[in-house]
């Protein structure tokens, strides 16, 4: 995990309709930024990614297909 500074135990969670809407939040989003996970499938089915933006704001994109 990471240290706890003020601030950094919340993360805003996006949920786009679709895979490109997902990668294009993403790649906004991360510019200047960093990423912790790049968008990638995952083992409980998603397509997620996690970055801190420019700003120093946490942010989740979850992109569920079963959900569509």
């Amino acid at each position: 995990g990471q240290p706890f500074v003020q601030g950094n135990n919340n993360y805003i969670s996006l949920f786009p309709e679709s895979r490109e809407e997902a990668d294009r939040l993403f790649g906004a989003l991360s510019e200047g930024g960093e990423v912790e996970m790049p968008m990638a499938d995952q083992f409980w089915g998603d397509y997620f990614g996690s970055l801190k933006d420019k700003f120093g704001v946490y942010w989740m994109i979850n992109y569920n297909s079963a959900n569509q």
